[in-house]
């Protein structure tokens, strides 16, 4: 079985994480579906970033949860993956949207409009502090695009087993990811996930933990598996029969598995 390639925050090696560029990219690349991680900003909008702050990827001191999609969106997102980037005189004129904060709205119009099923990888981060007005404003818009139900593109993905309980409430015909980072609470979560539930552990544990992987998979589980970008890596998950791959790396992930 050809597992799925998602691309962790779009084609993330090549382009900076989380832009509308890097999911272009990555969707140009023949990426099966797109991945991204959610937060809640101030004014109630998701977004798309990973980091609690703005820091990092936007090189401004500022939280996410205390500031409003429109502060949010003069922040560019993107130069810190290329810093020279300006001094580059052959390089395209670039849309600015392409690397300004992505909402997630904006994310599923982009993949709604495409010429091919998309698949949506959706991370609700946690702790928040909006706790789980996070699931039910996911829940909303999953309604707005009539995803909600059975066959949605979308599935929702959460290290937190609360959150996830949340959306089973909200959305119970959405599939559900439980994404762990270590073997040992396997056994815990076992007792506790839902049977239908996707188990989402790391490659370096499956790597680490030769048993691991086959055990979720005896156990009736389906794998999606983070963050796979290097030939052995996709090998080890066509191994254990994984469903899907998150990788950094889609155009190299498909060129593997085209040879």
């Amino acid at each position: 079985m050809r597992p799925q390639v998602v691309a962790h925050r779009g084609a993330s090696h090549e382009q900076a994480e989380h832009t509308l560029a890097a999911y272009v990219a990555a969707l140009d690349a023949g990426a099966d579906g797109l991945e991204c991680d959610v937060r809640l900003t101030a004014d109630g909008h998701l977004v798309c970033v990973h980091d609690r702050s703005t820091r990092r990827t936007a090189r401004h001191r500022g939280l996410v949860s205390t500031m409003e999609l429109a502060e949010l969106s003069e922040l560019d997102f993107s130069s810190w993956k290329n810093p020279w980037g300006d001094l580059d005189d052959e390089a395209p004129e670039i849309d600015e949207e392409m690397n300004r904060v992505l909402t997630l709205r904006k994310l599923f119009e982009v993949a709604a409009d495409y010429d091919r099923r998309v698949e949506l990888a959706v991370e609700t981060k946690h702790p928040t502090r909006y706790g789980g007005l996070v699931e039910r404003r996911v829940a909303d818009l999953l309604r707005d695009f009539g995803w909600e139900r059975a066959g949605s593109p979308v599935r929702v993905m959460s290290f937190s087993w609360t959150a996830l309980q949340r959306l089973d409430r909200l959305v119970p015909e959405v599939p559900l990811v439980m994404l762990f980072e270590h073997a040992e609470q396997w056994p815990v979560l076992r007792r506790v996930v839902g049977r239908d539930w996707i188990m989402g552990p790391g490659i370096e544990e499956l790597a680490a933990h030769p048993r691991l992987g086959p055990r979720i998979v005896r156990a009736g589980h389906s794998l999606n598996v983070w963050t796979v970008n290097t030939r052995a890596q996709l090998e080890l998950c066509r191994e254990l029969g994984v469903e899907a791959v998150i990788t950094d790396r889609p155009a190299y992930m498909r060129e593997l598995l085209e040879r």
